[in-house]
């Protein structure tokens, strides 16, 4: 009697994310999830540092108006005053961490894909290290997701997020950090051997049962690869002068210029934004107020520009990563403004603008800002008055500083230690 083939096996049709043969795609595997490794093993690095130094720039330690994580207590430890030279400082610093942090995001996008299954392994903690592993990944995915969405959102100021951007950016930064190193400890040595192809490692990354690959994991590479240069290609130019700024589509300050003439370049908040009368603006009006410990001096515009006036170019470099080009910026230098009220040596200066709204409308600066010879209170740009939306009557000025310690529409300034 003929035998009849036997039938295959029907796959079972219930299949969970903690069943190994739920996770079918065949790119899946050590080598290619050691590869995105490698990469954000650098990139994350250099984005934590330039995120510190971002925030030292700050100088949050200085006075409370600049410190928006007044409980950061030991998260402090490394901050120092932050220098004037060279001038580019910031602008250098910020346009690498906004730019490489959007450059990764088809990177992280992919390292995530390819090591979900291990979210769901059983059982979740095999010995002491496993479960350290497995804690530092969810910690990792957490926090990884939470920075780079909140610092997108922050780039294009959608400022959507259930707080303020400073505090939530800066602690999640040290979460995700922390998960980081760890996790970096314990795999680091493992993506080396599969990287250097000296053995085959075991893996639940590996599916038992993959579908048909597409794709080769060197073309899923080259696409992620692919991804990551077209959006390099369309942020970094905000930050870059010359025509490389019309290729910044996906930035907010990327594109043509923002208008024509001498106050043709990019700003964040307008005059009517941050609540500008014209009237409270005008020369009749308008009065500088400054304060030391020789008393107090109000100062008309006429009156500052029977002082001596000095020139500096320098840049405007924002916390989303956006700089203008070198400004000529016109003014009186604020050590000359300091000895006005009694000190040789300029000490720090608490700086008070007409703005009604904002987290910067009062900020801080430290001495050595102060004395600078290029730091001015500015009452012209490009050779001719400030105009509303860039500070008129006058603004401060200073090489190296965030744009938001660049007080505009200054109506007092009070110099000392604080």
């Amino acid at each position: 009697m003929a035998r009849t083939p036997s039938s295959p096996q029907p796959r079972s049709s219930v299949r969970t994310p903690f069943s190994p043969a739920f996770w079918r795609s065949p790119l899946r595997g050590p080598w290619f999830t050691s590869v995105l490794g490698v990469v954000l093993l650098g990139g994350i690095t250099v984005l934590f540092v330039t995120g510190l130094l971002s925030y030292a720039a700050y100088n949050p330690d200085l006075a409370r108006v600049n410190d928006k994580t007044p409980d950061k207590g030991l998260l402090g430890f490394y901050l120092f005053a932050w220098p004037t030279d060279p001038h580019w400082l910031y602008r250098l610093n910020q346009g690498v961490h906004v730019t490489l942090g959007i450059t990764l995001i088809p990177v992280l996008l992919a390292k995530l894909w390819s090591v979900v299954p291990k979210l769901f392994t059983l059982p979740p903690a095999r010995s002491l290290a496993h479960a350290l592993e497995r804690l530092s990944l969810v910690l990792l995915v957490g926090g990884g997701l939470f920075e780079f969405v909140t610092g997108v959102l922050n780039v294009q100021l959608d400022y959507v997020f259930p707080g303020s951007f400073y505090p939530l950016h800066f602690y999640g930064a040290w979460v995700f950090f922390a998960a980081f190193v760890v996790h970096a400890v314990l795999k680091t040595p493992t993506a080396l051997r599969n990287l250097r192809r000296l053995r085959e490692e075991e893996s639940e990354l590996v599916s038992p049962d993959p579908v048909e690959p597409s794709v080769s994991r060197r073309g899923a590479l080259g696409l992620v690869g692919g991804g990551s240069l077209l959006l390099f290609a369309t942020t970094a130019g905000q930050n870059v002068d010359g025509p490389l700024r019309r290729t910044a589509l996906l930035a907010p300050h990327g594109g043509a210029e923002a208008g024509s003439g001498p106050g043709g370049f990019q700003i964040n908040k307008t005059a009517a934004y941050a609540g500008i009368d014209a009237a409270e603006t005008s020369e009749e009006a308008w009065r500088l107020v400054v304060v030391g410990r020789a008393g107090t001096v109000r100062l008309g515009r006429a009156d500052l520009l029977r002082l001596p006036l000095h020139s500096a170019a320098l840049p405007i470099a924002c916390v989303e990563g956006w700089s203008t080009s070198d400004q000529w910026w016109r003014g009186v230098r604020l050590r000359d403004l300091a000895a006005l009220v009694g000190y040789d040596d300029p000490p720090d200066v608490l700086v008070e603008s007409l703005q009604r709204r904002g987290a910067f409308r009062r900020a801080a600066l430290r001495a050595n800002q102060v004395a600078d010879p290029r730091s001015l209170l500015a009452l012209f740009v490009n050779g001719e008055d400030l105009t509303p939306d860039h500070g008129h009557p006058a603004r401060i000025i200073v090489p190296a500083a965030p744009g938001v310690l660049n007080t505009k529409w200054v109506a007092r300034m009070t110099f000392g230690d604080l």
